[in-house]
């Protein structure tokens, strides 16, 4: 079951981040970016926050499972949806705590390509010219 795009602006409402917590869609499902950092998932209408230690800090007893099938256990948050001022620190903390993402390397520059017509005058030229 996707999850609905009303459930991740709820996160983000509920977070009292705004559009500093922003989402993007991904295979039917959402990822959830602070700060230009992965902090979350939200799968099948419920919230897997990445696993940190100042998250397992502020949330004391975890409930950890894995997103989607065969993914690495993240911290399953459901009670504390409704908390407001944590659901925001528990962003906030693992955003602080997650390296930044690497930078994407620029585009290599792409060779001139030449047409068939042209390789064929090429080569029509290279035979006229040998002696």
């Amino acid at each position: 079951m996707a999850t609905e795009r009303g459930f991740v602006e709820h996160l983000q409402s509920q977070s009292g981040l705004g559009q500093a917590l922003s989402f993007r869609r991904m295979f039917g499902e959402y990822a959830l970016y602070l700060h230009d950092r992965v902090v979350a998932f939200a799968c099948d209408n419920q919230l897997y926050l990445k696993p940190t230690e100042p998250g397992r800090a502020l949330l004391g007893k975890v409930s950890e499972r894995p997103p989607y099938p065969g993914g690495k256990p993240y911290f399953l948050i459901d009670e504390q949806l409704d908390d407001r001022e944590l659901l925001g620190r528990l962003f906030r903390v693992t955003a602080e705590a997650l390296p930044l993402p690497k930078p994407k390397r620029p585009p290599k520059p792409s060779k001139p390509k030449t047409t068939t017509k042209a390789k064929t005058k090429a080569k029509a030229k290279a035979r006229t010219a040998a002696p």
